[in-house]
Order: C-alpha cells, then structure tokens, then sequence
C-alpha cells in the first residue's frame, strides 16, 4: 500500500481525504459502510498499473474527511456536490471520469449519473441497483412496514443511540460483525442484543480480510467514530423529499451491475434487477455480473472485480 498516494482537498466547504495512484483517464472509486478509501485498495493498485488514474475519496463523515455534525448534511446532493468539488480541483481538464461505487457508493454514483450525467464516461454498480423514486411511500416507512422496528436501517434513525451500543460492543467487534455478515435474510440489531452474538466468541475472519485490515479500519473508526456513516442513513428520508423533482429520471450513462449471489441487496433486489424494471430505468444497462460472494465482494474477490471494471471501462 506504500506506493498509493494520500492528500486532502477542499471541496464544497469539507476538507476531503483521497488515496490515489496512477496516471491516466480517472476512475473514481466510492465505499459504503462502514467502510473507507481502503476498501478500494486492491482496485486502486490493479487499475493503476493499467494506465488509469486511481482516486478514491474518504466520503464525507469517515475516516480522515470531514464529518458535518448534522444528518442534514449528508444529502446526496451535498455528497455530489463533494464529488464534482473534488473532479474540478484534481481532474478539471478531464470532462467526464469513470465511476465505482458499492454499497453506498453507489447509491451515490447514481445519483451523480442522475445529477451530473456529462461528468460521467461509464458507471460500475456493486451491490445497489438504481432505486427509481416511489413517489408515493418515503423509504423508512416502507422499510418499517416490511421488516420492522429492528431492521439495522431503522435501528440506525435516532441520533447516538446506535452509537451508544455499538460503543458498548467495541469498534473492532462492530466492524468485523458488518464485514463478515454473509446472510443475504435482512440485517436485524434488536435493541440491547447487538448483533444476536456473545461478546465472547471469537468472530473467524474470512481469507480476504486480515487483523491487519481490521486494525486500519478500526483506527479510523476510533478516532471518528460510526455517526458519519450513519448520517447516510439519518438522510434517507430527506434524500427522498429532495429528489422529488427526478421522479420518474432515467440514468443515461453506460452501466455494469455486480453482485454477490449471497448479497442482500442483491436477494432483496432480483426481480427489478432480471425482470425488466432495471433496464427501462438504466436504458444503457450493459450487463449484470452475479457472482458467488457475499456484501463486500470488491474486497472478497478483488482480482474478479479489478478484471471485470477493466474489461467493462476499456471500451469507452
């Protein structure tokens, strides 16, 4: 990881944290939670040494950006509006770059491509498909009404009580607990029981990801804490009343899809994905990769993902 590059920006009125390396066409690469630029590290080191220029962000609210206080900071508009912020100041004379998002990440790349689709040459979604606007429900209400109060995306809505929790667990445990979830039936944290585990048991890490990974992303975590991260999901509602005037938008740019098979976004997602409904929103949908892995899978299969974003962006 030596010969990846770290700096900070100014962009939007944050102070950003990018790991990059390489020279060439940009691509941009985007984490989720609870994750960091490091989840990327593998890609980043991979597309390099194939002539492009890697950038991957600290997104705003972990790991060395800045962290707003407020939830109402961490719009997808705020969160595109970091991400053209940062395209003018590194790459102003690149016109369009390249996009990878997961998890997160790509719930904010779309909205980039939905936003901005002349910053955009071509998009790789991992794990989160386009999600057209109901414009009927907000998306805590249908996510209450389908799997309840202890759903973790519920758990997640009231300001520092998660937090209180996850503090009594231990940022370690916490992280390992995510990292490792490979059960594609919805997430649920009943109050008080944590992750359903003794805190005594020993979590077995998988062969991808070591102490070592644990510890950086701990170290992070410790110093900044989870309520960034969370702030996403404290928005979701927000997001929703905000974008109501692209209801109904189309993305328009060229997209690859992958997923874990044991994913569940992916599980929770199929028939919108297979059946029609991801196509006519994403007309230039080129193809959808389902791989066997898990959640996290650009950190689970990186060689796979490294290969598969290489063949899909050469065309462009």
């Amino acid at each position: 990881m030596e010969e990846i590059e770290h700096r900070t920006v100014n962009v939007n009125g944050i102070n950003m944290h990018i790991a990059e390396k390489g020279q060439g066409p940009i691509i941009l690469f985007l984490h989720g939670f609870p994750e960091l630029w490091y989840s990327w590290r593998h890609q980043i080191l991979a597309l390099s040494s194939l002539g492009y220029r890697a950038v991957a962000p600290d997104l705003r609210g972990y790991g060395d950006t800045d962290a707003p206080d407020s939830f109402t900071s961490y719009t997808t508009l705020h969160m595109v509006g970091d991400l053209i912020g940062l395209l003018d100041a590194i790459g102003a004379e690149q016109e369009k770059v390249f996009v990878v998002g997961h998890d997160w990440g790509a719930f904010i790349a779309w909205h980039l491509c939905m936003y901005r689709p002349e910053r955009v040459k071509a998009l790789v979604s991992l794990s989160i498909a386009f999600l057209p606007r109901n414009p009927d429900r907000k998306i805590m209400e249908i996510f209450r009404a389908v799997y309840g109060d202890d759903y973790y995306a519920c758990r997640f809505q009231e300001p520092g009580d998660i937090e209180a929790e996850f503090a009594q667990i231990g940022t370690a445990r916490v992280l390992k607990n995510f990292l490792t979830y490979r059960d594609p039936a919805p997430l649920y944290l009943p109050k008080g029981k944590g992750f359903g585990d003794s805190p005594d048991t020993p979590i077995i890490l998988p062969s991808w990801l070591t102490e070592e990974d644990v510890n950086y992303y701990t170290s992070k975590f410790e110093k900044k804490g989870f309520t960034g991260g969370l702030n996403y999901y404290r928005a979701i509602d927000l997001n929703w009343e905000l974008t109501a005037p692209w209801t109904g938008t189309r993305v328009t740019v060229p997209v690859k899809f992958i997923a874990g098979d044991l994913d569940l976004a992916y599980v929770g997602n199929k028939e919108y994905i297979h059946n029609g409904g991801f196509k006519k929103d994403v007309p230039l949908l080129e193809e959808v990769v389902v791989m066997e892995g898990g959640h996290f899978i650009n950190q689970e299969k990186p060689e796979e993902i490294s290969k598969h974003v290489y063949d899909f962006i050469q065309k462009f």
